[in-house]
């Protein structure tokens, strides 16, 4: 016998049902709620099915953002069997199974028992600390980096209705000593009623590494930028409560970042991959240890046509009785962020070997002739 349980994930729960074989369903439909009681009771079905086939039931489910980790982690620390299920395989079988247009937790719990006895599968591999703690930390950078570009744009916004002078001060607009001087200084009254010695005595004291002369030169550009600010004061209150807000939080996110780099260089130098993979040309620190923790182990694969369609950069095919198509997109089935990051990889090795200029150039010449 070959039993499986299929289980449509949900948030907080999950609806199962159990076949002891193929065409062999056992019972009815069940609800695991993902709490320590819920699970436990779980698992004590999982022995009874043992004992009435005389084999490990193989446990299958989706793929479900974070909703199927409290299973599948609570599967590992028991030594159970279970297989992870591609949400575009699961939902492609559910729609081949009937002609009716029913969709139920129960029922699609039913189609991924129905699935396991139609595909080969593998059961899953548990994938090492260490690379999923490298793929978190990446992900949770790569989320605050958005955030951090959104603000930047609001903060931008507020400042050119407040003093859009100041964005020619500083070489770098964002910069810690920049973002700390304007939110001293936020109009060209603040600037002017302090006068150029007190301005450079707080921009030398907020970025200690330069020299006096430089933060006077700061300060005489901080000053000629007040005078040709179209604004005295700021319009409205409202505008210096905002920009006080985003250069707090800019400053904020600025440290998270910077905190996060440090740990991911620190896990990521644990890796012999890691400098490996550096030495393609494009491919750097934050790339290097993306693409490592989004592919895992690499074991996992046994074949590199599996790696090539796990990134979803393999052709797609399309036949039809005598029509073969000769243009073919890839098919983007696979991880979004590892295809995201390899193509990062390919412009950053273009615009270093320079070639991405000379394709332009070939592009335009078609073009014109």
């Amino acid at each position: 016998m070959n039993p499986v349980i299929g289980l449509d994930i949900a948030k907080g729960e999950s609806q199962g049902r159990a076949f002891l074989d193929k065409g062999q369903p056992y019972g009815k439909s069940f609800t695991v709620h993902h709490t320590h009681e819920g699970l436990d009771a779980f698992h004590s079905f999982l022995k009874l099915i043992e004992e009435e086939t005389g084999q490990k039931p193989m446990v299958i489910l989706e793929s479900t953002g974070h909703y199927h980790l409290p299973i599948t982690r609570f599967l590992e620390d028991h030594n159970c069997l279970f297989v992870v299920v591609n949400p575009i395989l699961s939902y492609q079988a559910k729609k081949l199974s009937s002609l009716r247009k029913v969709k139920t937790d129960a029922v699609d719990a039913y189609a991924l028992c129905e699935l396991f006895y139609k595909e080969d599968f593998e059961h899953h591999k548990t994938r090492g600390v260490q690379l999923l703690n490298l793929r978190n930390l990446s992900r949770q950078h790569d989320a605050i980096t958005g955030s951090y570009i959104q603000i930047k744009l609001q903060f931008q916004a507020i400042l050119d209705q407040v003093f859009p002078e100041f964005k020619g001060v500083f070489g770098d607009l964002h910069s810690a000593v920049s973002l700390k001087t304007l939110l001293e200084f936020p109009t060209s009254e603040a600037v002017l009623s302090a006068g150029k010695t007190k301005i450079s005595e707080k921009i030398a004291s907020l970025c200690t590494r330069r020299s006096d002369r430089w933060a006077t030169e700061k300060a005489e550009a901080l000053m000629a930028a007040a005078d040709r600010n179209p604004y005295r004061k700021a319009p409205f209150q409202s505008h210096l409560i905002s920009l006080e807000m985003y250069v707090s939080m800019l400053l904020h996110y600025r440290e998270h970042l910077t905190a996060l780099e440090k740990q991911l260089d620190a896990l990521a130098n644990e890796i012999e991959e890691y400098q490996i993979i550096q030495s393609i040309p494009g491919i750097g620190e934050k790339i290097a240890a993306t693409i490592i923790s989004e592919i895992g182990e690499i074991d996992r694969f046994n074949h590199p046509k599996k790696l090539v369609a796990f990134a979803g950069v393999d052709p797609s095919v399309h036949i039809s009785g005598k029509f073969t198509a000769t243009i073919n997109r890839i098919t983007k089935r696979g991880s979004s962020r590892l295809r995201h990051t390899l193509f990062l990889a390919v412009l950053c090795g273009l615009r270093r070997s320079g070639t991405k200029g000379l394709l332009r150039q070939e592009n335009h010449g078609r073009k014109a002739s």
